[in-house]
């Protein structure tokens, strides 16, 4: 019942939302679309019955850049720290999902960044996509480094363009280990329960000065700390 409800806020909203955020996007104002969608994220939480305890806030500074990289256990997790984060955080996404109307076209305007994830050189293209903005306009991204949704609920292998990223930007990573989700909403459920969740942001692993040499020792890092707690 919950989600069903979700479902017609977000139809509500989109349609109601649409004419405002046309107007933001003749004047090329970002930032109140990407409030807007905290604002959404928040609600949602609410109707979802979802408590939230946050942790390690005090890890992240909000005028830094940095690549965020979390576990990903629920199709809840993706919604949840955009929500969390402290920052207007982008994300690269599928390429599926810019073609949902008004939410791709918007998400494509303020910065997130598809990615074919069967094609090298679309996810080339989309690393040096996000490497750009994060040199030019400052925009921290949220990475899922394991690629897709974990089914059985435990971290799996990383992929690398991550830490390209992180690399070639030279920021820092800030590992954010979730719990909770995947009892809430695993992989095949369409319909979230209402619970607690765990979100913790763990102290940064730096990448000044490291290539992608050290790729394989700062995965381990990021592994071990997402996991350990």
């Amino acid at each position: 019942m919950r989600t069903i409800i979700l479902l017609v806020f977000y139809l509500v909203a989109i349609i109601l939302l649409t004419p405002v955020l046309l107007i933001f996007w003749v004047l090329g104002k970002k930032d109140p679309v990407l409030d807007i969608g905290k604002w959404a994220m928040g609600v949602s939480r609410w109707i979802l019955g979802l408590k939230v305890e946050v942790e390690g806030l005090e890890n992240v500074d909000p005028d830094q850049t940095y690549v965020f990289m979390a576990n990903h256990v629920s199709f809840l997790d993706g919604p949840l720290l955009f929500y969390v984060i402290p920052q207007r955080v982008r994300v690269i996404l599928k390429k599926g999902i810019f073609r949902i109307p008004v939410v791709g076209q918007a998400m494509r305007f303020i910065g997130f960044v598809p990615v074919d994830k069967k094609s090298m050189s679309s996810g080339k293209r989309s690393i040096d996509e996000a490497v750009q903005a994060m040199k030019e306009k400052g925009y921290s991204f949220l990475i899922f480094p394991e690629g897709t949704r974990s089914n059985d609920g435990k971290l799996h292998q990383f992929k690398r363009g991550g830490f390209f990223l992180a690399i070639a930007a030279q920021v820092p990573i800030i590992p954010i280990t979730i719990k909770g989700t995947f009892e809430l909403m695993p992989r095949g459920r369409i319909f979230a329960r209402k619970g607690k969740i765990k979100v913790i942001f763990h102290p940064p692993v730096e990448t000044a000065g490291r290539t992608v040499a050290d790729i394989p020792a700062l995965l381990s890092q990021v592994v071990q700390t997402i996991t350990v707690t």
